[in-house]
């Protein structure tokens, strides 16, 4: 195997599985659908993202390392990693797509940022899967490699979607609200979007091999449960509030 073979087949491997699920959600928008230019935007978003949220993660798990700064076992010192870096990696996606896409002319209806806040996670899973996958293609164990890939498949990746479509939610249905409403519910909705990924992690820091699918129904069933709130938003309109003229 050359060098540039691993790369192409971890490109491959991380970034077609989440363009198919981008167009799944793209359908979701089929009416007035988002273009394409603003799509792809947010979905490299999602993959810059992911080189700025490694160094913030690697310099926060070094902080917690340190036995000078914390006196923690080292179950506890893992769990507040991975609740930490649950945080950055939301606020780090919403970030990406506010500086992006969600100020843009073109999101315009409530399903709009649902749509980009999924493409933006959808792009930061691409870049995650392609760095997993490097490792196990780069040592040239192809059934390590697959079931690397179909674990994040359906689980981390469907995960991201989730996690940043609570956000994508809680911005539809303030869509036409206040400002001050918006800000409330966009900050409710990332402090959820931190909650479900923290949680999902510890489950899978806690949870025997053998049961891991259970956690990744538990994902499932959540998506479920977004395609039921989607259709709810799909019907939000604008308050006309109507004028009772006296003669």
């Amino acid at each position: 195997m050359s060098e540039l073979e691993p790369i192409i087949a971890a490109f491959a491997g991380g970034v077609l599985p989440a363009l198919a699920w981008l167009w799944f959600w793209r359908r979701e928008d089929s009416v007035h659908p988002e273009p394409r230019r603003l799509i792809a935007l947010a979905f490299l978003a999602g993959m810059v993202a992911v080189a700025v949220v490694i160094p913030l993660e690697k310099y926060a798990s070094s902080l917690l390392s340190t036995q000078s700064f914390w006196v923690l076992t080292a179950a506890s010192t893992t769990t507040i990693t991975f609740i930490i870096w649950s945080g950055m990696e939301e606020l780090i996606k919403f970030v990406m797509a506010k500086l992006t896409v969600l100020r843009r002319r073109d999101d315009d209806e409530p399903i709009d940022p649902v749509i980009y806040m999924v493409t933006v996670a959808l792009g930061f899973a691409a870049a995650e899967n392609t760095l997993f996958l490097l490792s196990p293609l780069s040592g040239d164990s192809l059934v390590q490699t697959v079931l690397t890939g179909n674990l994040r498949f359906v689980g981390a990746t469907l995960l991201h979607v989730l996690s940043s479509a609570v956000i994508g939610v809680a911005l539809g249905i303030s869509f036409y609200k206040s400002r001050a409403s918006k800000r409330l519910y966009t900050v409710v909705g990332v402090i959820l979007a931190i909650l479900l990924h923290s949680t999902f992690n510890f489950l899978i820091l806690n949870t025997p091999e053998e049961h891991l699918l259970r956690t990744f129904g538990l994902v499932w069933i959540g998506l479920v449960a977004l395609l039921a709130v989607l259709e709810y938003i799909k019907r939000i309109h604008p308050v006309v509030k109507k004028t009772l003229w006296r003669s």
